[in-house]
């Protein structure tokens, strides 16, 4: 079968259950709920083979600016035909003039870079039983009210406004914070994903906050299935191994337009909100 007769549509709720299936053939962990929360924020694109789902794109918008391009998963049986490519480009149309993120696999950088897009930095993967921790004492877990000014934090190190995606991720799960004198200066998220939970994003101004919020995280969570994906320019990954979170798939960190070089911030981002939403 030819590509050239596989038609692309939107992604809609019907598609869900054959997007699961092709994730879970690819070694992804992804509930049916995972990609329904992802779906629910983006814009998609199936490629049908009749009616057949046998590839997937997102695009999911953070205001005018940004984009992340996620869930590109071509059929076993349809790949090295082109298709990935065609979805990737249906993806970035959908994105118009935003600038574009995404997480490379090894097999995904030629396709991409062919596409306009740049590395920028590793992404590690960890996961596992966790480990005892202790929790420090100066985090503590988020309220309603905090919302907005966990937005705006991430903002300053995402350089875009996630505001829909934070409002997701209070209602399906919890932020622990770190405050100065009343004012929320990191944060760390925490959500049902996959096999467990998955923490991130993470966000700080350096990665003595990240561990705290890490440590207050996974103190509560002893002997639980925890995932996080951390920015391989800092130094977590021998750390998180220590607590039982072994290293496992990463991925690169692309980027396609934008404002290139950007001023340095008060915070980074140490961990994703998952390799989808950055």
């Amino acid at each position: 079968m030819q590509t050239d007769i596989i038609e692309l549509a939107p992604f809609e709720a019907r598609h869900l259950e054959e997007a699961v299936a092709l994730s879970h053939a690819a070694g992804w962990p992804h509930r049916k709920k995972d990609w329904a929360m992802v779906w629910a924020l983006s814009e998609g694109r199936v490629a049908l083979a009749g009616d057949r789902v046998v590839g997937t794109a997102m695009m999911t918008p953070f205001g005018e600016t940004c984009a992340t391009v996620n869930l590109i998963i071509v059929d076993q049986k349809m790949r090295g035909r082109g298709l990935g490519r065609r979805l990737t480009t249906a993806a970035i149309d959908l994105a118009d003039d935003r600038e574009c993120r995404l997480v490379a696999t090894t097999d995904g950088l030629p396709v991409y870079e062919k596409l306009g897009f740049r590395r920028t930095h590793e992404i590690r993967q960890h996961q596992g039983l966790v480990a005892p921790i202790q929790a420090p004492r100066d985090v503590e877990w988020a309220d309603g009210k905090d919302l907005k000014s966990l937005v705006d934090l991430d903002a300053a190190a995402f350089a875009a406004d996630r505001g829909d995606l934070f409002a997701v991720l209070a209602s399906e799960g919890q932020f622990a914070v770190i405050r100065d004198q009343g004012r929320i200066v990191a944060f760390a998220a925490v959500r049902p994903f996959g096999r467990g939970e998955v923490v991130g994003p993470a966000v700080g101004q350096n990665e003595d906050q990240a561990r705290a919020l890490i440590s207050f995280i996974l103190a509560s969570r002893k002997d639980q299935f925890v995932r996080i994906d951390v920015a391989g320019q800092n130094d977590l990954s021998p750390w998180l191994e220590s607590l039982g979170l072994g290293a496992v798939d990463g991925g690169i960190a692309m980027t396609r337009g934008g404002p290139g070089q950007r001023e340095p911030a008060t915070v980074q981002t140490f961990a994703l909100a998952s390799q989808a939403l950055g």
